[in-house]
């Protein structure tokens, strides 16, 4: 049973204010914080100020969730999700709500006496309704991480348009892919510090860095270089909705219709071993999606983010178009844990890509771990292997791994 809840102020990993929720029941307390994105699409659900968040947590949320049982997940969200009573989670604050879903769900593993990621995965638990029916539930997979090892676009200070260039190692087990992950990032490391100096390697807000690199295709010789004779793939977090104005998309100081920069993406996957391509058009561009869908959904997996903003209608209109094959999945631009878990279900019925992710100013709570493993995700990206808000993520899912 919930018997306090308590709300502070903390600094996300680029110095910007937001909240720690601590949650106490018979079992202990039960922390979380939520973090906050650069490129966020318009449709996520709307982070409040993180002194008014704090209120709403203090006046608001505690009192109704005051004695209720932390593994009724699903009950307890909808008495947040009411409260709030807007589509966007404007009224009381996405940041407000999230925080203390999550400690909620974190109280509700205690009170089963399961690991975290067991009790997501549980299909007795009040959680087993959001989730998807895909193998045998008690088996484990392990998601391939995503290490944004060059930061481009509004996650770093330079040229580039392209937002994340990140490897795929595909090794065995996570321990190894983490661990190819590390030394394609020193070798990145010493290339780009023998071409550029100390401004090549400069860091970026996800832990990779930031070169002052001329084009955005140049990016993929130095990170293939980089790899050398590894296992490892590419994808590309493209965001474009950040570069697109006026019906063209400005990239590599060129501007391009869409047709050109499908053509320019074509190039690219013909060059690199590109296995996915995230937000490779505006997020209102649905004929761009479409198209890129059909020409080379078949090669590549083309996720939604900021298109898709963790939300089932939009999943659902994007499945009914044909505008892409997998999605991002961000509990911060929902808003909670059952509606982050629907969409996963969602996605997972069309049989789509799941790639759970961090967002650029990240705390050092390491929930998203424990999501992918429980929700059986394809992928998670968390950054680079360098700052330890994104490291933490990685090391979660190293220990899940050992200790199970």
């Amino acid at each position: 049973m919930i018997k306090n809840i308590k709300v502070k102020k903390i600094f996300n990993s680029r110095k910007e204010p937001t909240i720690e929720v601590s949650l106490k029941t018979e079992n202990g307390v039960f922390k979380a914080s939520v973090p906050s994105g650069a490129s966020t699409g318009e449709r996520e659900a709307v982070a409040l100020d993180a002194e008014k968040a704090m209120v709403n947590v203090n006046n608001i949320i505690a009192s109704k969730l005051l004695e209720e049982e932390e593994i009724n997940q699903g009950e307890i969200d909808k008495i947040m999700i009411d409260c709030d009573g807007t589509e966007n989670k404007s009224k009381l604050g996405a940041n407000a709500i999230l925080a203390v879903s999550l400690a909620v769900c974190r109280a509700g593993a205690a009170a089963r006496k399961m690991p975290l990621y067991k009790y997501i995965k549980n299909p007795r638990s009040d959680l087993g309704k959001f989730l998807p029916e895909v193998g045998p539930r008690v088996s484990i997979s392990f998601p391939r991480p995503c290490f944004n090892i060059i930061n481009g676009g509004a996650h770093a200070r330079n040229n580039l348009e392209i937002q994340e260039f990140m490897v795929i190692p595909d090794y065995d087990n996570f321990s190894d892919n983490l661990k190819i992950g590390k030394k394609v990032f020193n070798n990145l490391k010493k290339i780009l510090e023998k071409k550029f100096g100390k401004k090549g390697v400069e860091i970026g807000d996800e832990g990779g860095f930031a070169p002052p690199i001329e084009n955005d295709k140049k990016s993929l010789d130095y990170i293939s270089e980089a790899i050398g004779s590894f296992k490892v793939k590419i994808g590309l977090d493209c965001a474009a909705s950040q570069f697109y104005s006026a019906g063209n998309y400005n990239i590599d100081n060129k501007a391009l219709s869409q047709k050109q920069l499908l053509s320019f993406y074509k190039e690219l996957i013909n060059q690199y071993p590109i296995i996915f391509i995230e937000d490779p058009f505006s997020e209102d561009d649905w004929p761009g999606w479409q198209e890129i869908t059909k020409d080379l959904g078949r090669r590549i997996n083309v996720i939604g983010d900021d298109f898709l903003t963790t939300n089932i209608k939009r999943i659902e209109r994007a499945k009914q178009e044909e505008a892409c094959n997998g999605t991002i999945i961000k509990p911060n631009q929902i808003g909670t844990v059952t509606e982050t878990l629907a969409a996963i279900k969602l996605a997972r019925s069309y049989g789509w890509k799941i790639m759970v992710s961090h967002r650029s100013g990240e705390t050092m709570d390491d929930f998203i771990a424990d999501l992918a493993v429980g929700a059986g995700a394809d992928f998670i990206k968390s950054g680079a292997p360098s700052k330890p808000e994104r490291l933490i993520k990685y090391k979660r899912l190293v220990k899940i791994e050992k200790y199970g």
